[in-house]
């Protein structure tokens, strides 16, 4: 039952409160991270910004903080292009619980040449989905430790056109940069999905849900100097997409109703409500090929053997 089948309609505007929870949000220093995170803050809880980038990370909790009276935000610094650092990473966090994680950074490359990872990983597929894979495995203890942990992935509408190269995962024989950024996103549905059915089998009170923007465009996106400065020229030429897409803002916000809605359910995929691309969120179908378990068991495998993470990813 949806909580507006209940009479308290979902209102992105007014968020249920959250104090005392803890989240983290990996790439939380800009885009759908960077609203997700400042959204967040309002709820009164305390929002982790995962960033490799010190720099970036502070000038994303100066804007939070400017908006958000009294927001409760801090850095880890976070780089899940090497994956030896995730383990102390986490480490650093010093919590005894998280409430949830936001696995949303994001590498998108639009050109050639075929780039990897300091452990020899295609870029886009060993960051999107390798290294938030591994960072799930040392998390796993801090989400049980929770009252009702949660894992959110965000995923892309460009997984939706793309299938799986199991034979092919780091795109090493054909590479197309927009091609292996959709499969890494697919790459990622496909983790959340298995993840929670792997939970539901262990009895684990973690839920895994799967989020994605729809079409945000920088362009429909509030200015929020530093991190991000949208002229009026740009926002004037992009109001005619207006009307078929959004901004970052509201990109973010099945995001957030994934992380806080105690309705929601394991094993779901939220997006918004126009054709999965503009408006409020909502709870959509799930696509046949990012359902498919055998598939999924096989991107599980392979992606363990690639991190060295065992099979159980740290929950039993």
């Amino acid at each position: 039952m949806s909580s507006a089948s209940q009479g308290r309609p979902w209102d992105v505007h007014r968020l249920p409160s959250a104090e005392g929870r803890i989240f983290l949000v990996t790439g939380g220093n800009a885009g759908i991270g960077y609203f997700a995170a400042e959204q967040l803050a309002a709820t009164g809880a305390l929002v982790v910004l995962g960033s490799r980038d010190r720099a970036k990370a502070d000038a994303a909790m100066a804007s939070i903080r400017s908006r958000v009276p009294g927001a409760q935000v801090q850095h880890l610094p976070l780089d899940l292009a090497d994956l030896a650092s995730l383990r102390t990473a986490v480490e650093g966090l010093a919590l005894d619980h998280l409430d949830a994680v936001v696995h949303n950074a994001g590498v998108a490359l639009d050109d050639p040449p075929r780039r990897e990872t300091a452990d020899g990983h295609e870029l886009m597929f060993g960051t999107n989905h390798l290294g938030h894979f591994a960072l799930t495995r040392w998390l796993a203890p801090l989400l049980s430790a929770a009252p009702a942990g949660r894992v959110v992935t965000v995923g892309s509408f460009a997984a939706r056109s793309e299938r799986l190269d199991l034979g092919d995962l780091q795109s090493t024989r054909d590479y197309r940069p927009k091609r292996t950024y959709g499969r890494s996103k697919l790459a990622q549905m496909c983790f959340g999905f298995e993840l929670d059915r792997r939970l539901r089998a262990v009895g684990s009170s973690v839920l895994s849900v799967v989020a994605h923007p729809g079409g945000a465009l920088d362009s429909l996106t509030p200015s929020r100097p530093p991190v991000g400065v949208t002229t009026p020229g740009e926002r004037l030429r992009a109001l005619p997409a207006a009307l078929v897409v959004q901004g970052k803002d509201a990109g973010a916000w099945p995001v957030v109703r994934a992380v806080l809605d105690p309705e929601v359910q394991g094993g779901q995929l939220w997006g918004p409500r126009v054709f999965g691309l503009r408006g409020m969120p909502r709870r959509e179908p799930i696509p046949p090929h990012m359902a498919d378990p055998a598939v999924a068991a096989r991107l599980w495998a392979l992606s363990g053997e690639l991190v060295g993470a065992d099979p159980h990813l740290g929950f039993r």
